[in-house]
């Protein structure tokens, strides 16, 4: 099998893993059927990611599967994706939690709504891996790297955090958590910080990112910021 693919397989494997235990011991049960969901939705998207960049993409694989506050450079970045890590995993363990003690429980059909805005987000999030090669795990820039004005690129220059707040929103409802919903405002700060401060490195080291700034005003939200 090849190297890169049987390493990626092994990191989804591992993550599906986690989940399992992050999900269902906090549960308490193994009929938390929403917990099954998510998994089930979240694992395919995945998979298909992973296959499609196998395919036609190695090198954006590569640089996808190189995630983590150790492969950041910056300091700021090393702080900001290990708060992005302790938010996920706060996003599927209190969900759990309040499965188990009935805190806030969301009805079933939105549990489907949430699943399908997860589904929606990997969508989006698939079209900006599509357009742009260069769209790492970690904030770099490569010796050839270009600047992406097409695809999602044309409406805002940030729409991979986009589709990443998107799937935060998507999260509680597919485990069914009103009260982890309601933690979502608290993402937002730590995406405008850590794309605050990619800009600053993208218009330092990227050619052409200050032209295409002046031409996309739009940071996260089209017409609004």
């Amino acid at each position: 099998m090849d190297p890169l693919f049987k390493k990626a397989i092994a990191q989804g494997v591992a993550g599906m893993a986690v989940f399992v235990a992050f999900i269902f011991l906090p549960a308490g049960t193994w009929q938390y059927w929403q917990g099954w969901l998510f998994i089930a939705v979240f694992a395919t998207s995945t998979i298909g990611f992973t296959v499609y960049l196998a395919l036609h993409d190695r090198p954006l694989l590569e640089r996808r599967m190189n995630a983590g506050p150790q492969h950041e450079k910056e300091w700021p970045q090393k702080i900001i994706v290990s708060l992005i890590i302790l938010a996920f995993f706060i996003f599927i363990i209190l969900p759990s939690l309040d499965y188990r003690f009935g805190v806030s429980p969301v009805p079933a059909y939105l549990s489907f709504v949430g699943n399908v805005v997860i589904v929606l987000s990997f969508l989006f999030i698939f079209w900006v891996l599509k357009v742009n090669s260069y769209a790492a795990a970690n904030i770099s820039v490569a010796d050839d790297q270009k600047v992406i004005d097409s695809g999602p690129y044309a409406y805002v220059r940030h729409p991979m955090y986009a589709g990443a707040l998107w799937l935060f929103i998507g999260m509680p409802l597919a485990l069914g958590s009103w009260l982890t919903l309601c933690l979502v405002p608290l993402i937002l700060p730590v995406l405008v910080w850590r794309l605050l401060d990619e800009e600053k490195i993208l218009r330092r080291d990227l050619p052409g990112y200050n032209e295409y700034a002046s031409q996309v005003r739009h940071r996260l939200i089209p017409y609004v910021w």
